[in-house]
């Protein structure tokens, strides 16, 4: 299932730099949450397990069943929208997982796919948007007037917005030293642009579900670009600095 990933120079210098003891393999089948067998595997790569804890009170009686599971006690590596590289802290090494559907992708994208990652570990973000929102998120999906599957899609946009505010410093810092990381960075935010033009328009005329527009505007915090009404108001210092109380504030105003 899993075999060890050969990395460029660059990016082990960002291994180096942000989560010296991550491990990075390549998965031979895609996952949005590694079955049990795969999970089996990973433990005998790892010197210790150490799953999340996350309280069930945290969740809403409409919750998706995956959350519920994220929330049981058990080992649950990898949620549904972590894309094509996953990573987790609950073992020891942490883990970055790279998956099959990355193949196709420019190699410059995918190397900064895996070093986004390593960012990502060593700032200490929350693996889920759960640990995020943490007691704050039955507030959250609350305000969130939509079926279970938008009010998913939603948090974690909301969750990949502030996790952008805190990396895209870093990827700005490369332009020099890590000058093809950095240009990769800019060309994914770039290609990124003209899809966000008329993405309010899109909502407003019901083209384009909520959530899907959510999660496309977000994800475009990382790359210091314009992000769209409604969206925009999640690319501030003031959500950086406050977290879940306000995104909880933000959806109630929204909705």
């Amino acid at each position: 299932m899993f075999e060890a990933r050969d990395l460029p120079p660059d990016v082990e210098r960002v291994r180096d730099d942000h989560a010296s003891d991550a491990v990075v393999l390549d998965t031979s089948s895609d996952f949005e949450t590694l079955p049990g067998y795969a999970l089996d595997d990973i433990a005998t790569r790892a010197d210790a397990l150490t799953p999340t804890a996350y309280d069930p009170d945290w969740l809403p009686d409409d919750s998706p069943e995956l959350l519920r599971r994220l929330a049981s006690g058990d080992l649950v590596v990898g949620m549904p929208g972590d894309g094509s590289v996953a990573w987790t802290r609950q073992t020891d090494p942490e883990f970055v997982l790279v998956k099959p559907r990355v193949e196709g992708a420019p190699d410059d994208f995918v190397d900064f796919l895996v070093a986004e990652a390593l960012v990502e570990l060593g700032l200490g973000l929350p693996e889920h948007f759960l640990g995020f929102f943490a007691d704050a998120y039955p507030e959250f999906a609350s305000a969130v007037d939509a079926d279970p599957t938008t009010t998913y899609q939603v948090a974690l946009a909301a969750y990949d917005a502030y996790r952008g505010l805190h990396t895209r410093d870093v990827f700005a810092s490369w332009e020099g030293d890590q000058a093809r990381l950095h240009d990769a960075w800019r060309d994914a935010g770039d290609r990124l642009h003209p899809r966000l033009d008329d993405l309010s328009s899109e909502v407003a005329r019901g083209t384009t579900d909520f959530g899907d527009a959510a999660e496309l505007a977000c994800s475009a915090v990382k790359h210091n670009i314009d992000v769209p009404t409604p969206f925009g108001a999640l690319d501030t210092l003031a959500y950086r600095d406050h977290g879940p109380q306000y995104a909880v504030k933000w959806a109630e105003k929204l909705f």
